[in-house]
C-alpha cells in the first residue's frame, strides 16, 4: 500500500477568511471553485500541496486544525508573510525559532486554522 499525498479539508464560517489566509497571504492558487452555491468550497494548490476549503459554520465551530508545512527556505517564507500579513503571525511563535527537536519554525493563525512552518 502506497500513499502519495495528504489533502486536508478546512472549514470556515466565511470562506473569504480562508481565501485571504491561503491565497492572499500564502499565495496558493485556486484550482477549482464553486463559491456561488449554498455550500461554497474550493480547491487550492501550491508547490504540490492541495487544500480543500469549505464554508460550513457548524463544522468550522467544531474543528480548529493545525497544519505543518515543511520548507527549504523558512527565512524567505517568514520574510514574505511577516511583511505582507504580520497580523497573521501566531503570538506564541511569531519569529523563526530553533526548536529543541532541531527544526526551525514559526507559525501563522487566522480565525480557523494554524500553520506551523518547519525547516529541518
Amino acid at each position: 500500500m502506497k500513499f502519495s499525498k495528504l489533502v486536508p479539508s478546512v472549514f470556515y464560517i466565511d470562506i473569504k477568511d480562508g481565501l485571504k489566509f491561503f491565497v492572499d497571504c500564502l499565495q496558493f492558487s485556486i484550482e477549482h471553485q464553486d463559491l456561488r452555491t449554498a455550500n461554497p468550497y474550493c480547491v487550492l494548490g501550491k508547490d504540490g500541496i492541495r487544500i480543500m476549503l469549505f464554508q460550513d459554520a457548524q463544522l468550522a465551530q467544531e474543528h480548529y486544525p493545525e497544519l505543518r508545512i515543511e520548507t527549504e527556505d523558512i527565512d524567505a517564507v517568514y520574510a514574505k508573510v511577516s511583511a505582507t500579513h504580520p497580523e497573521l503571525l501566531h503570538p506564541n511563535l511569531n519569529q523563526v525559532t530553533r526548536r529543541p527537536w532541531g527544526a526551525k519554525e514559526f507559525a501563522l493563525a487566522d480565525k480557523q486554522v494554524g500553520i506551523r512552518f518547519q525547516q529541518w
